[in-house]
């Protein structure tokens, strides 16, 4: 069986759900919805299960958050593996290529899963099925995104525009485009179109394959990340990236840097539940009105004192 490595993404701020989601402790980290955290959630439906076998965490994130991260698995009972401190935050290319070099320096065969930490996905069997429809097309060279089949008219997400030839059973695709976030007509010819997910910015490929798509598409990016890795200092068990290389790095997202661009991209439909609770409407809109209400007074008296 083909062991993943899971990297989570943990280092935003989410200061568009405050006061449950401040800078000093953002949303990733709270307990919105029951007793455990969105974070801890995420690392635990990335563990081994009967069909697929998980590596230790990889987790990308600041100087701020680190004891966090480290306290936060083990209180779920998970070991804490790598823990990787970004200098500055320089978006999501840099983070995820700074984790591919990271791991395909341990295992030339790495297969990384990179997710952010702050979703909701509460079906994790779904969610494993679909990664191992993933993991058989990684293995045919290609690199995955996941994408979530759109309930409704959404303008708050991205989307992405599949080939209407599907390429398996399951309704994988080709990628054909991104698209941005789309005005409300926008989002309504897409939901009646049917070939189009909302991008979830969660992804699985090797290491090795996404470390050539960077040299391919993104060479200066790919000099300063390996210099940034190569030159990390351990801190007190964390791996802290090389400053001033990483200082010197573009602020720009996986997408545009290299997923726009890639020939080898593969969606794979997620059909079950999905949010990223990018605000509040995101979170009223799944019912939890009453179980947030007492939670986020509080918070908004303790904000004020």
């Amino acid at each position: 069986m083909t062991q993943i490595t899971p990297v989570l993404l943990a280092g935003g701020s989410g200061t568009r759900l405050w006061p449950l989601s401040r800078k000093s402790y953002p949303k990733q980290f709270s307990n919105i919805f029951c007793d455990k955290t969105l974070f801890q959630s995420s690392a635990q439906r990335l563990t081994s299960s009967k069909t697929l076998e998980f590596a230790p965490h990889t987790i990308l994130t600041n100087s701020e958050y680190r004891f966090i991260v480290g306290q936060q698995l083990q209180e779920v009972g998970i070991d804490p593996g790598p823990i990787l401190i970004e200098p500055d935050a320089k978006n999501t290319a840099a983070a995820i290529l700074a984790a591919s070099i990271f791991a395909h320096s341990k295992d030339e065969k790495a297969v990384l899963l990179v997710t952010p930490s702050d979703h909701v996905i509460p079906h994790t069997n779904d969610l494993h099925a679909a990664i191992k429809i993933g993991l058989s097309h990684v293995q045919n060279q290609k690199m995955v995104t996941f994408g979530i089949k759109p309930t409704h008219p959404e303008t708050g997400y991205g989307y992405l525009e599949l080939s209407t030839d599907a390429i398996d059973d399951h309704g994988s695709s080709d990628v054909k485009k991104f698209v941005e976030k789309p005005n409300l007509q926008g989002a309504k010819q897409m939901l009646e179109a049917s070939h189009y997910l909302w991008n979830a910015g969660i992804f699985l490929f090797r290491a090795r394959d996404m470390i050539e798509a960077f040299r391919a598409y993104a060479p200066a990016t790919l000099d300063l990340v390996t210099q940034a890795v190569y030159e990390a200092s351990m801190d007190l068990g964390f791996l802290r990236l090389a400053k001033e290389p990483w200082s010197e790095l573009q602020d720009i997202s996986i997408d545009y840097a290299i997923m726009e661009k890639a020939k080898n991209l593969v969606a794979v439909p997620y059909l079950s539940k999905w949010s990223d609770l990018g605000g509040w409407d995101a979170i009223w809109s799944d019912g939890n009105q009453d179980a947030l209400g007492s939670r986020i007074y509080r918070l908004e008296t303790t904000s004020l004192l």
